[in-house]
């Protein structure tokens, strides 16, 4: 079920994931939602990231834990986890930008975050930024060489979902920032204002 940002919800979505290319803006606006919805938000990276940026032995347990709590909002990444979090979610939002906008994000968040110094993750900080010409999976290669990963991901979802034998998952998509702030404010805010729970499972 594929919506856009002026469509009603089917109900009150309880269990949000935030889906979309490195950079496009998935944890601000799962922060957002979370402020709406009234959800915690879990912000996966500092799930993923140890100090020294290796990643935490926990991460799957913690990844089970809080999608069995009956509210949360987080973003649609890794590739170990989605499948956890595709099940348990009873809503995607899928944030699509135009891949210009989605590098020029990406890139700005990445200077910013070395100029001033900014303490990431577990203490992690970004590091020299010619390392985007030495790390193959640095973030902002990375967000180039996936730019087109989620082309078909309504048709995906809607495929792995059968494949398990759960409901149709809704999917909004959000093609710019001012859907998002007016899906926010209105398809969003209504359905938490209606309160008609999810189907249970």
């Amino acid at each position: 079920m594929l919506l856009g940002p002026r469509d009603a919800l089917p109900h009150r979505p309880r269990r949000i994931a935030v889906a979309g290319v490195s950079g496009s803006g998935k944890t601000t606006l799962a922060r957002r939602i979370a402020v709406v919805t009234g959800a915690p938000h879990i912000e996966l990276d500092a799930l993923y990231h140890g100090p020294g940026w290796v990643p935490r032995p926990s991460f799957l347990d913690d990844v089970e834990r809080f999608t069995r709590e009956p509210a949360w909002v987080t973003e649609r990444q890794y590739a170990a986890a989605r499948a956890v979090l595709l099940a348990r979610a009873d809503l995607l939002v899928w944030l699509d930008l135009p891949t210009a906008q989605t590098m020029a994000q990406v890139v700005g968040r990445t200077v910013r975050r070395r100029w001033r110094d900014e303490v990431l993750w577990n203490g992690n900080r970004e590091g020299p930024l010619t390392d985007v010409f030495r790390d193959p999976d640095h973030v902002v290669r990375w967000a180039w060489a996936t730019r087109a990963r989620y082309r078909d991901l309504p048709a995906e979802v809607a495929a792995e979902r059968a494949a398990a034998h759960l409901p149709e998952l809704p999917v909004v998509r959000l093609r710019s920032h001012t859907e998002g702030a007016r899906w926010l404010a209105g398809a969003l805010a209504e359905a938490v204002r209606a309160g008609t729970d999810p189907p249970a499972r």
